[in-house]
């Protein structure tokens, strides 16, 4: 019964790591680029993200500063969301 128990527990421990590597980020940055056609957003510190097909442009321009939520899919930073900060 204790070996269960202690299997159990460690199974659960692994399974939450992983969960918490999968936390959407975040980063704030002034826009350099954004090309709607590509569906890409690049920020004047150099950091890229590409956007999905559902994205809806809320008025993106360079210059706009913006908070970008975004995972990791493989090399790349996807935005799951784009809000213009004031």
């Amino acid at each position: 019964m204790r070996k269960i128990i202690v299997s159990a527990a460690a199974a659960a421990l692994l399974a939450s790591g992983s969960v918490a590597f999968a936390a959407v980020k975040h980063t704030t940055g002034t826009i350099k680029a954004f090309d709607a056609t590509a569906m890409s957003l690049v920020l004047e510190d150099g950091s890229s993200f590409t956007l999905p097909k559902t994205f809806k442009d809320p008025g993106l321009k360079a210059g706009e500063k913006v908070r970008v939520s975004w995972d990791m899919s493989g090399k790349n930073k996807v935005a799951e969301a784009v809000k213009i900060v004031k």
